[in-house]
């Protein structure tokens, strides 16, 4: 099988390869910065990364916003290894069901592809009222998760997984408490090269497996044809659109002021 299994020392590698040099990550920093950049942010305030995997998003944050601070959270000691040769020394092993942080403490959450993850019996549900709790009255959320797309993938109670729809995603943000300023699909156009993959995977034991894509080079051209692409996908959801299909969710949220 081309693709690491999930959660193992060969799946941290790739994705520090794939969030350094692929256009798809470029693409999804480009959104996230133009949806963030509508929510003017403060000058200085503090960033808990959720999963922060190998401490890309952190690195790529404290870029635009050098005057905050970061702190990043994952199960993985794989992951928090794959963190710490990148600089960030500020990675904790923890889960996103128990946060070991002070409430009302955290100015923005980001979490990436990780409620998709979490425990079948309500684990996402857990992990956003835990949010709700450490974020500042007034602080955002920005969250991503994949879309059931086709193939529709049932859930995953091996490897806890789990494809949102945008109404289902919404509601649990909702009743957690946090105003969705945003939410749409996107990865439409782009995402139907994950359909073979994702056919062949279904044929295994278990029906998810880790679907990182190899990293190779690609013509320069090919690659800022498709993160503009992608970027315009992510400028519709920005206007408030969300796509029929896209095989990716983002929203950005706000825990209400204190009244």
């Amino acid at each position: 099988m081309d693709a690491p299994r999930i959660f193992t020392p060969e799946y941290y590698e790739r994705m520090r390869d794939l969030e350094s040099v692929s256009w798809w990550n470029a693409a999804m920093r480009d959104v996230a910065a133009s949806l963030l950049a509508d929510v003017a942010l403060p000058d200085s305030g503090v960033l808990l990364d959720i999963g922060c995997g190998s401490g890309q998003t952190m690195h790529w944050f404290l870029g635009r916003h050098p005057r905050w601070r970061t702190a990043g959270l994952d199960i993985a000691t794989d992951a928090l290894v794959a963190a710490r040769s990148l600089g960030v020394t500020t990675a904790m092993s923890a889960s996103a069901l128990s946060l070991p942080i002070r409430s009302a403490s955290i100015d923005l959450v980001i979490t990436l592809d990780v409620l998709q993850h979490l425990p079948l019996d309500g684990g996402d549900t857990r992990a956003l009222g835990e949010i709700h709790r450490v974020l500042k009255p007034g602080g955002h959320l920005f969250v991503r998760t994949n879309a059931q797309a086709f193939p529709r993938i049932a859930d995953d109670h091996t490897f806890q997984f789990h494809k949102y729809r945008t109404a289902e995603l919404r509601t649990k943000l909702e009743r957690a408490n946090l105003c969705v300023l945003r939410l749409g699909r996107l990865n439409a156009l782009l995402g139907l090269a994950e359909i073979p993959r994702e056919l062949a995977v279904r044929h295994q034991r278990s029906s998810y497996h880790g679907l990182l894509a190899k990293p190779h080079s690609e013509q320069p051209w090919r690659a800022r044809l498709k993160r503009a692409w992608l970027e315009i996908e992510g400028q519709a959801v920005r206007r408030g659109a969300s796509l029929p299909l896209g095989r990716t969710i983002l929203a950005l949220c706000r825990k209400p002021p204190v009244s």
